[in-house]
């Protein structure tokens, strides 16, 4: 069913965020002269979902959501409504409404019908899960105080509300669980122990400051995670807000927000004075009405644990995340290798509950040991069904021997397309300079084939970091550098999850082994084994042909046979090898961290105080036999 068109012109919605349903004309005043249509008619029939009406109307299913919540109405896509709700929410839109018997619905609009639930399972809607996230001092803090009523950056010990990672908001008898975390890298390290929490991401952004680093990474960590993002531009009331640059910013990263035509969600707030937090509510329901977000509460509990520590007089203590099922006081549960059976739980103000039911956080007791945040909680029937689960998780991980859960390397990915399992190479570039990611970024995306898609899933400048190698873990992508290097920790994190790291100083030579690897002629590669590094503190000369760098061993150690690269300013100066290595006036094979000592390196004497020496050893890749 479609509705009639005056003069075979589709009509347009209203403009998003518009509460009237009126249009906006023509600045040159042509409207004036042009003869008028009058409103576009549309033809209802008694009842009809969400969806269908979203199509009758040319807008998006969001905007009728919307609107039926203003109107005290909750629904979701494939809810059916009456004639009366659809007809007010017409004119609302501009249109001229008329009703048609139920015997005309056309068979394109039953398409549309919701779902069924699996034979014998019962879903009920579940609240949605939230994160937020965002640059540093943009405001995570403030709104998620805000939210929760209750000043967490400033709680006093022995506050009576205790924090546990998570806890939820009602809005008109509704409720939002919020996820309270670190940051991104805390969000993507539990997906990167294959625990999927988050439905929906809030970015902040300060209108005053805009998009930052920070914010595009949360972006790339949401984006990996495929989660819907809402906008909150917070601190609009400050006199040196700029919203249309923070949205112009937006969109030139791919954030379209709908008053520019996208669907992306965008809200402007002022988290200290409580301003557009109702409205950032609202849309966070609007959204997870889209997602349709259900669950079976009458199934045993599965969850994930958000943080855990052991306390003294109580034991080991978790706070869990349910997700699917109703988790009740004296369950036996098996959490990572461990089993044990839940002796209390204490929902976010301390008050003792006997049963959490799906997208609920709460606090533990009766856990045999501390979790790591991430791990998946699992409630079984008994000791006997408990023990065989461990036994089977038990295998699973000695299979996966690297601990990299869906970490995919160069070296196996024709292996990988030639069984089917491989379809998408995700890359995550690093570069030394913001003008090289684009010509780079196009070249490798230009490497797709028939078999496989490469795409670029996130891109920046600096050094590769620890929250880099965890993005990559957690999205199956290989981590890519341009003339930048992995920090010492990133090296070594890598190295523990299988994540592989390929550096590269030339274009061509950088898409000459992707393409290769892609058809299945990669070579054997060798990869940089980080040993230790050093900072020059002083400079000493050893004749005409040779320069001692005094030196401490700040990370690892320095060894005799090592090969060695120069760092200053983050940037190498010199690759070679270790000549000389002496404490004192002896020479010796290995220098500890914390140890001062005297090197040399192979044909370099420009060293300068601030000197960064890494050494290093070079060892084929997939061979940890060393």
């Amino acid at each position: 069913m479609t509705p009639s068109k005056p003069g075979d012109t589709k009509p347009k919605p209203r403009t998003t965020g518009a509460r009237t349903g009126t249009r906006s004309k023509p600045k040159d005043g042509s409207a004036s002269k042009a003869k008028p249509k009058g409103p576009p008619r549309v033809q209802l029939p008694p009842s009809l979902t969400v969806a269908q009406l979203s199509e009758l109307l040319n807008a998006s299913a969001i905007e009728i959501i919307k609107q039926l919540m203003r109107n005290g109405i909750m629904a979701n896509v494939n809810q059916t409504i009456a004639y009366d709700i659809a007809a007010a929410i017409s004119k609302g839109f501009g249109y001229e409404v008329s009703k048609i018997p139920a015997a005309s619905r056309s068979a394109e609009m039953k398409k549309h019908l919701a779902p069924h639930a699996k034979k014998g399972e019962v879903l009920e809607a579940r609240p949605p899960i939230v994160t937020v996230m965002g640059h540093v001092d943009h405001g995570k803090t403030t709104l998620l105080d805000v939210i929760r009523k209750t000043n967490v950056a400033g709680a006093e010990a022995g506050s009576i509300t205790q924090h546990i990672g998570a806890y939820q908001a009602q809005i008109d008898g509704r409720k939002i669980t919020f996820l309270d975390t670190p940051g991104h890298e805390a969000f993507t390290s539990m997906r990167a122990r294959g625990a999927q929490v988050t439905d929906i991401a809030v970015l902040v952004v300060a209108a005053d400051d805009g998009v930052m680093p920070q914010t595009l990474e949360a972006v790339a960590h949401a984006r990996a995670a495929k989660v819907p993002i809402v906008i909150a531009l917070n601190k609009i009331d400050k006199p040196t807000a700029n919203p249309d640059l923070v949205k112009k910013q937006l969109f030139d990263h791919d954030l379209v927000i709908e008053e520019w035509g996208g669907d992306v969600i965008y809200v402007p707030i002022a988290a200290k004075k409580g301003e557009g937090i109702a409205e950032l509510l609202e849309n966070i329901l609007v959204v997870s009405e889209v997602l349709e977000l259900k669950a079976n509460p009458s199934r045993r509990a599965i969850g994930t644990i958000i943080e855990a520590a052991m306390d003294k007089t109580k034991g080991p203590l978790a706070t869990v995340l349910v997700q699917d099922g109703t988790l009740h006081r004296g369950d036996t549960v098996v959490v990572g290798d461990a089993q044990g059976r839940i002796k209390a739980m204490f929902n976010e103000s301390g008050e003792r509950v006997e049963e959490v039911p799906p997208a609920t956080p709460a606090k533990l007791m009766g856990l045999g040991t501390v979790p790591v945040a991430g791990d998946i909680l699992t409630a079984v029937k008994d000791d006997q069904e408990a023990r065989s689960l461990i036994q089977k998780a038990g295998a699973v991980k000695g299979a996966d021997a690297t601990g990299g859960i869906g970490a995919i390397g160069l070296d196996s990915l024709s292996a990988g397309i030639a069984d089917g399992h491989v379809k998408d190479l995700n890359i995550l570039l690093k570069t030394d300079v913001q003008g090289s990611i684009e010509p780079i970024k196009n070249s490798l995306e230009g490497l797709t084939t028939e078999k496989v898609r490469v795409q670029v899933i996130h891109n920046d400048t600096g050094s590769i970091t620890e929250g880099d190698v965890l993005l990559a873990r957690a999205s199956k992508a290989i981590l890519v550098g341009f003339n930048t290097r992995p920090t010492l920790g990133a090296q070594r994190l890598a190295e523990l999850q299988g994540v592989d790291i390929r550096i590269h100083k030339i274009i061509y030579e950088l898409t000459d082994e992707i393409g290769k690897a892609l058809r299945g002629m990669l070579e054997p590669t060798y990869v940089d084994v980080v040993e230790g590094r050093l900072e020059v503190r002083q400079l000493f000369k050893a004749g005409k042909k040779e320069k001692i760098a005094g030196a401490m061993v700040i990370e690892g150690k320095a060894s005799r046979s090592a090969l060695a690269r120069i760092l200053r300013n983050g940037k190498v100066v010199q690759e070679s090898s270790v000549s000389s290595l002496r404490r004192f006036k002896d020479d010796v094979r290995e220098v500890a961290t914390g140890l001062e000592c005297g090197i040399g390196v192979e044909d370099f004497m420009a060293f300068e105080v601030g000197d960064v020496i890494e050494l290093y050893r070079k060892e084929k890749s997939g061979d940890s036999s060393h």
